[in-house]
């Protein structure tokens, strides 16, 4: 018998949990010595076929040898991984080592034989194709480049799980059998193949949190009062379409309903499914009810409970314990310390939060990860009233709570084909996979908008996140490189996604201004000029303007060719309010519906009944030639009695239905009343938001404007060029060599020449001068004129300190530069002067890379000096670069003029500055050992350019988790 001295080292690394094909999960861990009766177990529940199908052979059972076999591995040659739920096998998969002789053998044989056997009754999930994606990824780290397989015919399931994986594969028939071989290398179709399951995974396992047809409250009290209670009442009130029920151990054992609902001491005693648990019980009995759920099956938890990572270390290995416990029975969980989830489809109705009130229906899609901010964002939403709630309302919120399990990356997934929902407004406060995040925005922001506020602070309390080393600014930058609608307040986020809901997006920064205040309208000029926008003057149409005009006005702005969209401003009569408010709004709305392809906005002074005439107005006004008159609708007056800033009002196009209006805030309201919430208007329906401020407005219009730019940019991102003259293998072994030497290391120059010269990329020699004598004499190998450099740390590239002489045409001057700098700044060994020659004129800029190990590889640019230190005025872009990102990179710093001709300069060669950008990237993409590059100064003169200086740092690469197998976050 194998001793516990004699075992190979147990690679913890390798344990995993996976969500599944429908949305549930499971651990994959390594198989061991001691799983022989869980194998046994698991062995006698496959049905006969599944046995046949594994051993080409009746097999009723396991021969002592054959369970010695499959539970004794060295974890190199001969690997078994399990699949498990509630700690028992669903799945196993093992591969054996193999020489060309198709016999057992050990390293340097690259190629391995693999099989797997699935219990019949989780056949279907996707386990097979998670634990390919994980036994390769196991193998490849162990040196092994090549799978083969042999299938019977017959067993059409297991080969369709190679064939999809998407490797590069053959297939051949011999003697009945399929022999399938596959690299292991991922290709794009493979990655592809990937991705497009984790977002199916992922999203159906969001979807069964959010639409269950069953739920059970944990925690409900038997008083009126508490959580759990409050919970029950309100997941009630809203009007839930399935099956609810509430669980109390403490109940009296006679206790049949409460309020109406089914009452139960456990959820074993709930006759039927359940497909979610809301938990409110405290901290220390939640282990009790989340193994009471595994055991009748519950598909997935929110945890409303408070005291973990929050309290501190104790509750942060109680939050631990928790994930671990939930994933053990293929739950996943939202929270703990959750606000709760919300979803107002006509099918759930579901408000499983402490917000008292569903929000009305609608095509927003919220995620917070704080309670506080979630209270916020419904309450301002909720404020609005029937008139942009009853149209623009939500489709599903979450709240995320301490986010130890699903995140916002879930919940993207679940968004980005989720047809209730049009626009996705996310309130962040860390980024947990930035790298991930980064690549669904980008799919998601494709096909809608999703706007986000990302807090500058730390992660929830005891999730795990990877750090990373770039600037919050940065992040930012890349977040817009992919779509992301960057906003900075809860404000803006409510702004922004009122106007994307309905309005379309503009097709440019061209903006018509009109309105009966001039004062109004230039506010609104300047906003727009600041923003970025190109605005043409204001049309003042008098303070004596009639709903007619405003009418007319509207209309030959949008028929304007060059106009793409149009901020209207409006003073309404002093006073009460007048039929000629009803006669304004109907106005505005019928020139709107007339064209429906630009966005409409309008600017309001609140000194009258504007915002209710906008939202109440009648049939009465005039309409744009063939459009219907409009229907009426509601919208909420702005709050005069509380103080709080007044919030944007909407207008209602002709198909919003009137709706009355709830209380202002969503948390302290009183117990809320039985409603039926709104379904969402149809497709066709418009919004005319109607902003307090000029620049709220126009600020929103602006993310409107670039979000729609970013649009039609992705529909064509370029290419990644070929390059005939870079030498990748070269670059490789160069590389390989000089990190033989260490660990980490910071290339000397002569190293770092070479290396970014296999690339194409030239560095201008510099040669160093410890005396006069080797100045002159690197003088006269390179050739006048020349310039002298100190390259100590606390003067290199500091012009303006003087540590640089330049033009130096002959010896003489030479000498006497030397003099001067030693003289100034201390001994040569001091200065480490070289001397270099001198480049064309031109624009001295800054080209950085560097391998962050959260967001992955980022190219930077921008100007040499005070532009990029002192300004921060540089510009990011996500590696691997197109053709059109480096375009865009190039010009996207505020000091980009001083390139192209700025006050009759002479414009740069901004082609090979791009082509530049190109080849830095390829370098960085190639080769992730390539950890970070500067390259600076890079004089870019009217032809060409001159790299004067280069910094070249290797290491070996951080860890890809986006090229490997699908996991969870490891806790």
């Amino acid at each position: 018998m194998q001793s516990a001295s004699d075992r190979p080292e147990y690679p913890a690394h390798w344990e995993a949990d996976v969500v599944l094909r429908d949305g549930g999960t499971a651990r994959i861990r390594p198989i061991t010595v001691d799983d022989a009766e869980r194998l046994v177990s698991f062995y006698e529940q496959v049905s006969d076929e599944s046995k046949y199908y594994r051993f080409f052979a009746p097999y009723p059972r396991l021969s002592a040898k054959d369970v010695h076999r499959f539970t004794h591995h060295d974890f190199v040659d001969r690997v078994g991984l399990a699949a498990t739920v509630g700690g028992e096998f669903i799945a196993t998969v093992r591969y054996d080592r193999i020489g060309a002789d198709g016999m057992a053998a050990s390293a340097p044989a690259d190629e391995a034989e693999v099989a797997f056997l699935v219990q019949d009754a989780h056949q279907g999930r996707g386990v097979a194709s998670a634990l390919l994606e994980h036994i390769a990824a196991v193998a490849r780290e162990r040196g092994i480049r090549r799978f083969a397989a042999e299938v019977l015919p017959a067993n059409t399931k297991m080969i369709k799980v190679f064939t999809d994986a998407g490797y590069t594969q053959k297939r051949s028939f011999e003697d009945g059998v399929v022999r399938l071989e596959f690299d292991l290398e991922p290709t794009e179709r493979s990655l592809a193949v990937q991705r497009a399951r984790e977002q199916r995974a992922e999203a159906r396992s969001v979807r069964r949190l959010l639409a269950p047809g069953s739920v059970a409250v944990i925690g409900t009290g038997r008083t009126p009062g508490g959580v759990g209670r409050g919970l029950l009442r309100n997941i009630r009130a809203s009007g839930f379409t399935g099956r609810l029920h509430a669980v109390n151990k403490a109940f009296p054992d006679d206790l049949r309903e409460l309020d109406g609902v089914p009452a139960h001491r456990s959820v074993r005693d709930i006759d039927g499914p359940v497909d979610l648990a809301v938990v409110a019980v405290p901290a220390e009995h939640v282990p009790e009810a989340v193994t009471e759920c595994g055991a009748h099956g519950v598909q997935g938890l929110v945890v409303v409970s408070a005291g973990y990572a929050e309290s501190g270390p104790e509750g942060r290995e109680r939050q631990r314990a928790l994930v671990r416990q939930a994933r053990a029975y293929g739950m996943r969980i939202i929270g703990p310390n959750s606000f709760g989830v919300i979803n107002t489809s006509p099918e759930v109705l579901l408000n499983a939060s402490l917000a008292p009130e569903l929000p009305r229906a609608g095509r927003i899609g919220l995620f917070t990860q704080s309670g506080a901010i979630g209270t916020a964002l419904l309450s301002r939403l909720h404020r609005r009233g029937g008139g942009v709630t009853g149209v623009t309302g939500v489709s599903t919120f979450v709240s995320a709570g301490n986010r130890a399990d699903v995140s916002g990356n879930d919940v993207l997934q679940y968004w980005y084909d989720d047809p209730d929902t049009d626009v996705v407004l996310m309130y962040l406060e860390s980024i947990g996979n930035p790298r991930k995040f980064t690549r669904l925005s980008r799919r998601t922001a494709v096909a809608k908008p999703l706007v986000v506020v990302q807090g500058a602070g730390s992660a929830p309390q005891g999730h795990a996140v990877r750090a990373t080393r770039l600037p919050h600014t940065t992040v930012s930058a890349l977040l817009r490189q992919a779509g992301v609608i960057r906003v900075d307040t809860i404000t803006e986020l409510v702004d922004t996604g009122l106007l994307l809901a309905r309005q379309p997006l503009p097709r440019g920064p061209k903006v018509a201004i009109l309105g009966n205040s001039e004062s109004l309208g230039v506010l609104t000029y300047d906003a727009c000029l600041s923003a970025g926008l190109r605005p043409q003057p204001p049309r003042d149409l008098t303070t004596q303007a009639s709903a007619d005009d405003f009418h007319a006005a509207l209309s030959r702005a949008l028929a304007d060719d060059t106009c793409d969209a149009v901020v209207v401003t409006a003073i309404p009569a002093i006073g009460e309010s007048s039929p000629g408010d009803a006669e304004l709004a109907e106005a505005l709305l019928s020139a709107a519906a007339a064209v429906p392809t630009k966005p409409v906005l309008v600017v309001h002074v609140e000194l009258g009944g504007l915002a209710e005439a906008l939202s109440a107005a009648t049939s009465t006004a005039p309409h744009a030639t063939g459009s219907a008159p409009p229907a009426r609708g509601t919208t909420r007056a702005p709050d005069t009695t509380t103080g709080r800033p007044a919030e944007p009002a909407a207008v209602p196009t002709p198909a919003a239905t009137t709706a009355t209006t709830g209380p202002s805030t969503a948390a302290a309201a009183p117990a809320p009343q039985t409603t039926t919430p709104q379904p969402p208007a149809p497709e066709d329906s418009r919004l005319i938001p109607a902003y307090p401020a000029a620049e709220r407005a126009v600020r929103a219009l602006a993310e409107a404007v670039r979000y729609g730019q970013w649009r039609r940019d992705a529909a064509d991102p370029g290419r990644v060029p070929e390059y005939e003259d870079i030498d990748e293998k070269g670059a490789a072994r160069l590389i390989d060599g000089l990190l033989a030497r260490g660990q980490g290391l910071t290339l000397g120059p002569d190293d770092a020449c070479e290396l970014l010269g296999r690339y194409g990329i030239r560095v201008r020699r510099a040669l160093p001068a410890p005396t006069p004598d080797d100045a002159a004499h690197a003088a006269r190998d390179l050739g006048y004129p020349v310039a002298l450099k100190a390259t100590a740390p606390h003067l290199r590239h500091r012009a303006d300190l003087g540590g640089v002489r330049l033009d130096l045409a002959d010896e003489e001057q030479l000498r006497r530069a030397y003099a001067e700098l030693t003289g100034l700044f201390g001994k040569p060994e001091e200065l480490r002067p070289v001397v270099q020659g001198m480049a064309p004129r031109g624009v001295d800029t800054v080209v950085r890379a560097v391998i962050d190990p959260a967001a992955g590889a980022v190219l930077s640019f921008g100007l040499a000096g005070a532009a990029s230190q002192l300004l921060d005025d540089m510009a990011h872009r996500l590696v691997p670069v197109t053709d059109r990102d480096a375009t865009s990179l190039v010009r996207s710093i505020r000091t980009a003029p001083l390139l192209f001709g700025w006050r009759g300069s002479t414009p740069v060669d901004t082609p090979a500055l791009e082509d530049l950008l190109l080849r830095l990237s390829r370098l960085v993409d190639d080769h992730p050992e390539v950890v970070a590059v500067t390259l600076e100064p890079v004089v870019v003169a009217p032809h060409g350019l001159s790299v004067l200086d280069a910094s070249v740092r290797l290491a070996p690469p951080p860890a890809r988790d986006d090229l490997g197998p699908r996991t969870l976050p490891v806790y």
